[in-house]
């Protein structure tokens, strides 16, 4: 499981014109699930997310989590997260979960991170065409993966 972390002033998801989401500072998350992604996998990165200390204290440092600046956190599907351009220049998507696999993970991480948080959580809609929108704060952005604990 991947997850791009994206502190953001604001975010929102608009489908077919419409506004389904929006966030002020807090987390844009976006979500990649592969085949052999599992619930422990979930458990990590909902613990790891909410703990990371990447908002600024009084004094300009790294040292406060999402919980405690009472932020608010937008988690997005993104299986493109799992391209793999090691041959030709057309993106294998190989390794993404299939939707029957990727839907109950993506809503299992959801679930798990607003009681792992205490915090609200906001999404996109899995499999939909939306349309993104975020001013990222700092600029901070992370990579995480599960498959990389150590």
């Amino acid at each position: 499981m991947r997850v791009v972390l994206q502190r953001v002033s604001q975010a929102s998801v608009t489908i077919d014109g419409v506004e389904k989401s929006r966030i002020g500072w807090g987390f844009l998350i976006l979500l990649g699930i592969e085949q052999e992604d599992q619930q422990d996998d979930i458990d990590w990165l909902c613990k790891k997310i909410s703990a990371l200390r990447v908002f600024s204290d009084e004094e300009g440092l790294m040292n406060r989590s999402v919980q405690d600046i009472g932020g608010e956190m937008l988690v997005v599907s993104q299986f493109t997260l799992h391209a793999s351009t090691k041959k030709g220049n057309r993106p294998s998507f190989i390794k993404a979960a299939r939707p029957e696999t990727a839907i109950p993970l993506y809503e299992r991480f959801v679930e798990v991170l607003q009681q792992e948080s205490g915090r609200p959580v906001s999404t996109g809609s899995f499999g939909a065409d939306m349309k993104v929108s975020l001013l990222n704060d700092g600029p901070v952005t992370i990579l995480i993966d599960s498959k990389n604990r150590e």
